[in-house]
């Protein structure tokens, strides 16, 4: 049994305590509580009250907690304008009213975007959206039922699976469509919002940006893609502030930085061809930040692989090693001192454990 998704199911009929879902489910309490609390992590149910008294629905469904205003529609793609769509939901949820300008902002931007690339590029005959304006947060759902977003990146750049397209997606400026588009809109929705996850097919993507954490997980397969997005009404985040981080005015404004979160292609390195899978189509930037976090173990022939030969073979791309442990910086060193010392301290900074 899926836990998870027989509490969604439940929780979709009508708003529930965790003490009733226990016994529904014929499971303790202490375990349907460790399910709620992934949940409500990731977005996709809400929690109001505390204690014995709190009660659990779902993020975007017809069950809604009150001072909750929510819109859900399935569109059909063919000639839909994204803005339009948002103008609506503006109007009918009095967004102007209810959000400050910077929370509003930033939810105009995501949601015009998400919805954007279910348009142009799902293949999708139809999207559903679900948009909730609830007492403490605002949260949109947008689904459609094509190609699938992982699929679709594997296959333009011949990967060997959605696990490294979604890494590539990661990256930033990943797009199926460069004559149209820059890619960049998912990376900056992905870091605009408290939480948001992409789901497609087998995989998740939670991108939870008060933790800075990022977390993969394979889910039960599903047609086409789900984007979920929440971001508190007190958030005091602004747009501006996110394209700053990675276009700043030392780089004229241009998106020409990028953060690489190194675990989420492989906990341990050792070979130059996984180096290259993970450095594909970083020449595209020129401040790259690559997180060691979490990372176990580095091989020589990974590490002389990034630090070295792609470093000496890539001038213009100032490499800077985030969250590097003890245990990895003595082999990062090794192959900066070995050869081209000169040339590799001028393109690699290694800056301590956040």
């Amino acid at each position: 049994m899926d836990a998870q998704a027989e509490i969604l199911r439940l929780l979709e009929k009508r708003p529930t305590s965790g003490a009733e879902l226990a016994r529904r489910l014929k499971i303790s309490r202490q375990a349907v509580h460790v399910h709620l609390k992934q949940l409500v992590v990731s977005g996709r149910i809400v929690k109001t009250g505390s204690t014995r008294k709190a009660v659990y629905a779902p993020a975007c469904g017809a069950h809604s907690l009150p001072g909750t205003v929510s819109f859900s529609r399935t569109f059909p793609l063919a000639d839909l304008a994204e803005d339009m769509v948002f103008r609506d939901i503006e109007r009918r949820t009095q967004l102007a009213r209810a959000l400050p300008a910077n929370v509003r902002h930033i939810i105009q931007f995501g949601f015009t975007e998400m919805l954007n690339n279910a348009i142009e590029h799902s293949r999708s005959a139809t999207c559903k959206v679900d948009f909730r304006l609830g007492p403490y947060a605002c949260s949109f759902k947008v689904r459609d039922f094509g190609i699938g977003l992982f699929h679709n990146i594997a296959t333009k750049f011949a990967m060997a699976g959605e696990y490294e397209a979604a890494g590539e997606l990661l990256k930033g400026k990943a797009t199926t469509m460069a004559e149209r588009h820059s890619g960049e809109g998912i990376f900056f929705t992905s870091r605009a919002g408290d939480l948001v996850t992409l789901r497609s097919h087998r995989m998740e993507v939670l991108f939870d940006t008060i933790k800075r954490d990022v977390a993969v997980r394979e889910r039960r397969f599903m047609r086409g893609t789900e984007v979920r997005f929440k971001i508190s009404r007190r958030s005091r985040r602004r747009i501006e502030a996110v394209f700053e981080e990675y276009a700043p005015a030392s780089l004229d404004y241009r998106f020409e930085k990028t953060r690489v979160l190194v675990r989420m292609f492989r906990p341990e390195y050792m070979s130059r061809s996984e180096a290259r899978r993970m450095l594909a189509r970083l020449d595209k930037f020129k401040d790259v930040e690559l997180d060691f976090s979490r990372v176990k173990s580095l091989g020589q022939a990974f590490a002389d692989e990034v630090f070295r030969v792609y470093a000496a073979a890539h001038p213009g791309v100032t490499i800077r090693a985030l969250n590097v442990s003890p245990a990895l910086e003595p082999m990062i060193r090794h192959v900066v001192d070995n050869k081209n010392k000169e040339l590799i301290d001028n393109n690699l900074t290694i800056l301590p454990v956040e």
